[in-house]
């Protein structure tokens, strides 16, 4: 019979839902009912796409013995990570303090008051390497539980008490400037791949926030070996097989440092953050794979991960099942022998293509397959046939059983995936992306939006299949939407985006920040945990707190709001404490620090929609690598016609009856152009 999951929207949730397990979702009756039986809570946390959270359900939650002996001695609370990020911070949190490691599927055994005790990751059905079982671990907790319970609550009590007090006090940090930005980029010169590119070892993650710094400070001091870096890190990443060489788009992490064999999972988050660093890259050099790249990614996500509602969905699994061998593995979607490729190519195009894409005898991933690469030294063919030989991979790799999707709609991710989207289908001539970034930011505003007479507005965290989850948004969600609609907004010219940005920016201010101007990840009325979350490293995605900081910057400079300006420099003292020690951890910070120093620079556009040079003055804007520009655009408005939708817009008028751009930077203006190449100048373009 199916548990008590069987009426959630989580696909993760689901997924659990005909366990033997009798799960819970996170809920106060999960916790009273502990409390009446006298028993602990098991705290499963994991995601959808999470290839060893899958390994442990198989292995343990469908096991009957295991289920049964789980049923009879604890209350079981299955929480999916992504819709409750909150609930995963605070005892993700507890378990890197006792382990000094974390990850998922993460497993704690809590009080009835939600006090953890003792925390786990992964365990085996059979003790192996050095770990126990997942039964020990039952049998254990279990044995402690009862036969030790004065010990059990004096470990729980101090677990909180400790966690309180690792608060940390960023509020009274300064205004990042120029030193720390410097002292930064010599700390990720240390940690630098200068053969590989990326930063660090193996396994080696895409450090899109990192490269989107590096584009920003060379644009900002004409560092050349901040631009090397990015652009070293772009290439190594776009030819590895971390990169679909077929169908576009990012795996969420190499296991080598080469980036050859992917963790195959495809987030929404990593391929939004990336698809827009490489449109930086391409607005900052020119480059031709940077181009190409950007747009295929684009591609990727509106055609694998767009829902029929117009939003994005979080994820694709690792896991599919292999076509030769029925089982179901990671990778199999992707990998190929030089037998596969000469079944779909014939012989002479399957030869050429081994050589192409690094597809070896002996393979460079499991069972002799291969992961697609691009070898620096790999044969020069000619394009028309590898256009081809593409088509035919794909078509056929489509035939194969594909891996799961999570279709939820994540806001914060949606909000990322709608400003690379949007700028993708400004630089590059495509509409159609700034089509499908608007279907998704109307979605959200439709859906996850809730102004509910009687209570407090608020934007929800999910959404699935057009239907409005049950979880309040976090800081990340107000953050990133209100990113992307300020994206939005700068593209197409629509006021009503910077409106919404700011109605969910007011709610930071009013909802999230402290008094000493530090940001929490939860509304100051939303559920309470032994801990409110609140941490400010970007880690896979931009933090709520960094995140927050570049939307008020922007905003600011968009409406002159001092308050929301003081916010963001409030925010930003995080980036002068952490900006300096760990800058591979703080990269979304480091980039709006530049955007600070910078001004950010203002830029106005006026001029009639259908006039051509409005249009390139427009283009000549959004192509400004000024770090964190803002960019409006609309009809000229006269003294004495008020201020319209874009207050940067006021008292702009057209220079000698021709479209102008107006460029201002902290309280002083540059002179008014109508040469988008004096324009491209103003603003630190390298090309028009």
């Amino acid at each position: 019979m199916p548990n008590r999951l069987a009426n959630e929207t989580s696909p993760y949730l689901l997924q659990h839902a005909d366990n033997p397990v009798d799960w819970w979702p996170w809920s106060p009756e999960a916790f009273a009912e502990a409390r009446e039986r006298g028993v602990p809570v098991l705290l499963s946390v994991g995601y959808s796409s999470c290839h060893w959270c899958h390994v442990l359900a198989i292995e343990s939650f469908q096991d009957e013995l295991t289920a049964a002996y789980m049923n009879e001695h604890f209350v079981n609370i299955k929480v999916d990570r992504e819709e409750r990020p909150d609930v995963d911070a605070v005892y993700m949190e507890a378990v890197q303090a006792a382990t000094g490691q974390g990850g998922w599927p993460m497993t704690v055994f809590l009080t009835a008051d939600a006090e953890p005790f003792y925390f786990g990751t992964y365990f085996p059905p059979e003790p192996r390497h050095g770990m126990p079982s997942f039964m020990q671990v039952l049998e254990g907790v279990r044995a402690a539980w009862v036969g030790r319970p004065e010990e059990v609550a004096e470990v729980a009590q101090k677990i909180v008490r400790d966690l309180a007090g690792r608060q940390l006090d960023y509020g009274k940090a300064e205004t990042p400037g120029a030193e720390e930005l410097a002292q930064a980029l010599l700390g990720l010169t240390r940690e630098y791949d200068a053969v590989r590119g990326g930063f660090g070892g193996a396994p080696k993650f895409p450090p899109s926030m990192v490269l989107e710094f590096l584009l920003r400070h060379h644009a900002r001091t004409g560092s050349e070996g901040a631009l090397h870096m990015a652009a070293d890190t772009c290439e190594a990443m776009a030819r590895g097989g971390i990169y679909d060489q077929l169908g576009g788009g990012f795996a969420r992490y190499s296991v080598d440092r080469e980036w050859v064999v992917p963790h195959f999972e495809k987030m929404l988050y990593d391929n939004a953050l990336l698809c827009r660093v490489y449109a930086h890259l391409w607005r900052a050099t020119g480059s031709e794979l940077a181009r190409r790249v950007a747009l295929e990614t684009a591609d990727f996500m509106v055609r694998e991960l767009r829902t029929a509602q117009g939003g994005f969905a979080s994820a694709l699994d690792a896991d599919s099942e292999d076509p030769l061998t029925g089982e179901h593995v990671e990778g199999a979607y992707y990998a190929w022998t030089p037998d596969r490729l000469r079944e779909v190519l014939g012989e002479d195009d399957g030869v050429l293509a081994a050589g192409y894409f690094g597809v070896t005898e002996e393979g460079t991933f499991e069972h002799g397959a291969s992961v697609l690469q691009l070898p620096q030294d790999g044969p020069a063919v000619d394009a028309e046939r590898i256009a081809g030989i593409r088509e035919r991979l794909l078509a056929a790799r489509a035939e194969r059983p594909a891996p799961g999707r999570d279709d939820k709609v994540v806001a914060a991710w949606n909000g990322l995936a709608i400003a690379a989207l949007a700028e993708c289908g400004a630089y590059f001539d495509r509409p159609d992306l700034v089509e499908r970034a608007t279907e998704a930011a109307d979605l959200l505003v439709r859906v996850h939006f809730d102004a509910a007479a009687g209570r407090a507005p608020r934007l929800a965290r999910t959404s699935k299949d057009g239907h409005v989850g049950a979880n309040a948004g976090v800081l990340e969600d107000y953050g990133d939407v209100a990113e992307g609609f300020l994206a939005l907004a700068a593209v197409t010219g629509e006021g009503v985006w910077l409106e919404f940005a700011g109605f969910l920016l007011d709610l930071v201010l009013d909802r999230f920040t402290a008094e000493d101007g530090s940001l929490y990840d939860t509304a100051h009325d939303a559920e309470k945990l032994i801990r409110r979350p609140q941490d400010p490293t970007d880690t896979a995605a931009p933090s709520g707190w960094t995140a927050a900081a570049g939307a008020l910057l922007s905003y600011a400079a968009h409406t002159g709001s001092e308050a929301h300006r003081t916010a963001a420099e409030r925010a930003l003292g995080v980036v002068q404490a952490l900006g300096p020690r760990v800058p591979r951890f703080i990269g979304h910070g480091l980039s709006v620090a530049e955007a600070l120093l910078d001004g950010p620079r203002e830029v106005a556009v006026v001029g009639h929609p259908e006039d051509p040079a409005r249009t390139a003055l427009h283009r000549a804007a959004l192509l400004g690598t000024a770090p964190g520009a803002v960019v409006a655009v609309g009809l000229p408005q006269p003294a004495e016609g008020g201020e319209g939708e874009f207050p940067l817009l006021a008292e702009r008028t057209l220079v000698h009856d021709l479209p102008a751009a107006y460029v201002c930077r902290h309280f002083v203006c540059a002179r008014p152009t109508t040469d988008p190449v004096e324009l491209a100048e103003q603003l630190g373009a390298v090309r028009p």
